[in-house]
């Protein structure tokens, strides 16, 4: 069930090593779901809470790259752990080069695996504010009408009131009550939170 904290998915065939890595993470006050295989954690994909994936490379039907692939193809931006027995050194390079955000040779240090997780959980939690952020922003320019964005456009760019006037064919004074409307349709508190605003969303003004 969906909450706010993050949820740790432990995906293995093994039985004793997934229930052990549940039981790791849970004294490690981590939320954990596991899965017997891969399939069934796309199953139950939808609607769950993503926070960070573990998984063993080698399983029957779908290998942990071959889940890599795919969450590559659904669009789902959930940092996966590799985990890889004695001799898999090769499979764990793929996996990165395909994606995953580490790997840990079996057997692992308990330590080694939280501090992999926790690192994991802190990628997604900045990843996760900077989508919302940037989402926010994406809707207070949707709010814009045509010529406040000129003008922001103008801003952006560097330009002053009067260049931006010029530049539009509106009075400087015109300018200025676009300038103010957009500040706060945008809930920008100066010039330079308007610019960070664009920038977030990669709207850099040219000359």
């Amino acid at each position: 069930m969906p909450s706010d904290k993050p949820l740790v998915h432990v995906i293995d065939d093994d039985d004793a090593l997934r229930d052990s890595l549940a039981f790791l993470l849970r004294t490690a006050q981590i939320e954990v779901k596991t899965y017997a295989s891969a399939a069934a954690f796309l199953e139950a994909l939808p609607g769950t809470t993503l926070g960070c994936v573990i998984t063993d490379v080698r399983m029957p039907g779908m290998s942990g790259i071959d889940l890599l692939r795919r969450l590559k193809e659904l669009k789902v931006a959930v940092p996966v752990i590799i985990i890889t027995g004695h001799g898999d050194v090769p499979l764990a390079v793929e996996a990165m080069k395909v994606g995953a955000a580490d790997f840990l040779e079996k057997p692992f240090d308990d330590e080694a695996l939280l501090a992999s997780v926790r690192s994991a959980l802190r990628e997604r939690d900045g990843e996760t504010k900077r989508h919302a952020q940037r989402a926010e922003i994406e809707s207070k320019l949707a709010a814009l009408s045509n010529r406040e964005r000129d003008v922001l456009g103008g801003l952006v760019a560097g330009r002053a009131n009067k260049q931006i006037a010029f530049d539009l064919g509106i009075s400087p004074r015109t300018v200025e009550i676009y300038r103010a409307n957009l500040m706060n349709k945008m809930q920008a508190g100066s010039l330079s939170d308007l610019v960070r605003m664009a920038l977030t969303v990669g709207m850099v003004g040219s000359d």
